[in-house]
């Protein structure tokens, strides 16, 4: 049974006039400090969609010289008849450096470590990209930054083009026809809905990146009339939002020749764990849609993926993509990702580890260096995030039933957020100007954000300390830490000791984890942490059981278009940190639901100017109501080494997707006298599923 912590009727909390209360009331939002001016590097060329690719049958295909060997030797199909029907093209005009060649290797850095590659039962594969190279989604939305802003809609991807229907609640998709994944297998509607059904709408299976039902709206349903059709139907009318959730990660489908057999639905006596873990990271050559294929797997030390011989894109002079004949990932930590990136002996990092900032800058100055460092605007944000949960959700005791009560109290939060000083937050990872001050909610800088709609709750500790002892919290045994009202069940009297869940892998996660502890025990509240690594941290995040979580923030508060569903709880499984319980239903607050209506009404909205103004409704309730509490913002930076050719410019590390499916990696080449031998293992293909190995003629 739930306790409220909070009765204001009794005289021991009516304060009066007494300079507490003048305190408390001194809590009041003031101006938000513009960011630091921070110019990004690089512009994109904006474009439209048809600018980059079409669809469409060519004269004639061509492949690597080493996979024409296989065909020769009767190992592989002739090009033409791996390809589809009508392949997807990308066109030369839209590519910085013109038509690649073939050849050399991506060496990536990464601090993840497979779990497996059943990504559709929540599998990580380690993170750092090789998702995005294996997998391949029914739209595409990383390289939108650089569509022009009147055609931005989510890229035609497995699904090759969609209609409405004249009600606006039907959408009917075309897949395209022919595609296979890298074993040979034909890749149809049986795929998606495989997916669909025995994986998102299942509730025994949680999905890599969290797609639920709700994630493409309350009541939606899929069907799949032929081998080539899909058709959503939708309670809303016309609502396009959702068709940004079927690209990375939330519609991305699995091979269900290999999958379903392993499904607990389809195999007598299996349980969904052991179809979670039934292809473990040593299972090699594991079928997919996606440019390269896993070869190699040695444990803490690297994995290996080959050219996928059945890829289904060409550029239009007939090539079979990708360029790229191997893409390595050295086992390592996040922050040799970035010392090797600018070494050389690494080829790629996302720079978002604000500590590497400032030696990062220094070594790339060099004109001899390695590689080239280019920053873009501030799209990487953290916010701490407090468990709203207030009906069972994760199985809380006694302590975190208070704490989430105390979450759920609008003074509560609104002490949290005025104990914390941001910009020593921010110059705690790394001075110049580099972060800004971030409150919370949509990010400065980007399409919809608005600074006047945008409530700001300065620094102000005195105020904070006289919130807590408002709603009952005191420090009544003189030990420096405020204790529950005796009343409270289970833990009155006691300190209110708090967890705070952040990831190991990364500095920048613990460090701010460890700046709000400090700062937050000025206040009088004892912050314990739990430093997890990425996989272990997301599913206790994912189950519910935390009381605060350092999150870094999604895609959906930089361009509100992409994962918009999660700027609210709009459904029981949606937000991160406000889920149903066991009985099914979610305790919205007030301010919840109206954050909910809010961006209902932006996903069914199709007029620019209304939509804008939801967003300013949004940010409000936001801020206002301190849903989250922001804690910085900061630009992340490219590094790429300079041996590599068709970067996009202006390509951002993180906005609608992350930077590797941004650069559009399949069309990345390095040109013949810049081609190092550095291929792991050169003139080998994908063997068969389950293989050991790469094969070789």
């Amino acid at each position: 049974m739930r306790k409220h912590l909070i009765a204001l009727g009794g005289a021991s909390l009516l304060l009066g006039v007494s300079m507490l209360a003048a305190q408390a009331q001194s809590v009041t939002p003031g101006e938000l400090p513009d960011p630091p001016q921070f110019d990004a590097q690089g512009t994109p060329n904006f474009v439209g969609v048809s600018d980059i690719i079409e669809y469409k049958a060519l004269p004639e295909y061509h492949e690597p010289d080493f996979v024409k060997a296989f065909v020769d030797a009767g190992k592989l199909p002739p090009v033409k008849d791996r390809l589809p029907k009508e392949p997807m093209v990308f066109k030369a005009s839209n590519m910085p450096d013109g038509i690649g060649v073939y050849g050399d290797v991506m060496r990536h850095v990464i601090g993840g470590r497979p779990e497996g590659w059943n990504y559709m039962a929540g599998q990580s594969q380690g993170w750092g990209g090789i998702d995005i190279g294996t997998m391949e989604c029914l739209t595409r939305t990383g390289p939108l930054f650089e569509i022009k802003a009147d055609e931005l809609a989510p890229m035609p991807n497995l699904a090759k083009s969609w209609e409405w229907s004249t009600d606006g609640h039907t959408l009917t998709m075309h897949l395209v026809e022919g595609a296979k994944w890298s074993d040979g297998v034909e890749f149809t509607s049986d795929d998606a809905m495989f997916y669909w059904e025995d994986n998102v709408v299942d509730p025994n299976v949680s999905p890599l990146n969290g797609a639920t039902p709700e994630s493409f709206g309350e009541g939606t349903t899929l069907a799949a009339p032929d081998k080539y059709t899909l058709v959503w139907t939708f309670k809303e009318a016309f609502p396009a939002q959702y068709i940004y959730q079927m690209a990375y990660g939330t519609f991305c489908p699995g091979p269900a020749h290999i999958f379903k057999p392993l499904h607990p639905k389809y195999k007598a006596g299996q349980t969904y764990d052991q179809y979670k873990n039934a292809v473990p990271p040593d299972w090699m050559n594991i079928p997919v849609m996606g440019a390269w294929v896993p070869v190699t797997y040695r444990p803490d030390d690297i994995i290996v993926l080959r050219r996928n011989p059945y890829y289904w894109k060409v550029d239009d002079q007939g090539n079979q993509l990708p360029y790229l004949n191997e893409v390595q990932y050295k086992l390592s930590t996040w922050a040799d990702r970035d010392v090797q990136a600018v070494a050389g002996t690494g080829d790629f990092s996302n720079l978002e580890q604000a500590e590497s900032y400032v030696e990062a800058l220094k070594r790339s100055a060099d004109p001899a260096a390695p590689a080239r460092l280019a920053f873009g605007a501030r799209t990487i944000g953290y916010s701490l995030l407090p468990n709203l949960s207030a009906n069972g959700w994760g199985e809380p005791d006694a302590r975190g039933e208070a704490v989430r009560e105390l979450n759920r109290n609008s003074d509560f939060r609104l002490a949290v957020t005025s104990a914390l000083d941001r910009k020593a937050l921010g110059e705690s990872l790394v001075k110049g100007p580099f972060t800004a001050i971030y409150p919370g909610g949509l990010y400065a800088g980007t399409t919809y954000y608005d600074k006047a709609s945008t409530v700001y709750y300065p620094y102000n500790l005195d105020g904070a300390k006289a919130l807590l002892e408002k709603i009952g919290l005191k420090d009544t045994d003189g030990n420096g830490i405020v204790n529950f009202p005796a009343d409270t069940a289970g833990v009155g009297g006691k300190d209110v000791e708090i967890t705070i869940l952040a990831n190991a892998d990364y500095q920048t996660d613990k460090s701010l984890a460890e700046g709000v502890i400090a700062q937050l025990e000025k206040l009088g509240l004892r912050v314990i942490p739990t430093f997890l690594p990425g996989t272990q941290r997301d599913a206790t995040e994912q189950s519910g059981k935390f009381d605060w979580t350092v999150r870094r923030n999604g895609s959906e508060l930089i361009s509100v278009v992409q994962g918009t569903p999660a700027l609210a709880p709009t459904g029981p499984q949606i937000a991160s940190n406000h889920r149903a319980g066991t009985d099914g239903t979610l305790d919205l607050l007030p301010w919840e639901q109206q954050m909910v209506d809010v961006v209902n009404q932006f996903i069914a909205n199709k007029d620019a100017a209304a939509r804008v103004d939801l967003m300013k409704q949004y940010q409000k309730l936001f801020t206002e109501n301190v849903a989250a509490i922001g804690l910085t913002q900061y630009p992340g930076a490219l590094i790429i080494n300079k041996r590599f050719a068709n970067i996009p410019a202006g390509a951002p590390i993180f906005m609608f997707n992350w930077a590797e499916d941004n650069i559009i990696r399949e069309r990345v080449f390095v040109p013949k006298d810049k081609q190092q031998n550095l291929e792991l293992s050169p003139n080998t293909l994908p063997g068969a599923p389950g293989s050991a190995g790469p094969e070789s003629l």
